[in-house]
């Protein structure tokens, strides 16, 4: 069993800042895991934002190379996003996703928006 809650969104102005976290537990969650982050803003089908295996950033989608950054802290069991010089297009409901024995574990996301 795995759980992963999401956290750190909010309202923040263009060219903002803003850090998500998401924490894993249960017990099949590993903090070496397989992980990503993914988005999905309103009419718009989910996205890939970025992948990790065992702390280190795999890839990231174009829309946001330059400004995202994911890490990890596996002492904590969490899985953060940094994500910089926000834009409108950005705006969205964020998710962090774990694969555990082959299964993919989703939070139930946290909101970003970014307008003026």
């Amino acid at each position: 069993q795995v759980q992963l809650v999401e956290s750190g969104g909010g309202l923040v102005q263009p060219g903002g800042s803003l850090r998500l976290s998401c924490v894993g537990s249960g017990s099949r969650f590993s903090p070496y895991a397989a992980m990503g982050w993914y988005r999905q803003a309103p009419g718009k089908q989910r996205e890939l934002v970025a992948t990790t295996t065992r702390g280190a950033t795999i890839s990231y989608t174009d829309a946001v190379k330059g400004r995202f950054t994911v890490s990890r802290d596996t002492a904590k069991n969490t899985m953060y996003l940094q994500m910089n010089n926000l834009k409108p297009e950005d705006t969205a409901v964020y998710y962090c996703k774990s694969n555990s024995w082959g299964v993919d574990y989703w939070g139930q996301g946290t909101q970003v928006t970014v307008s003026s």
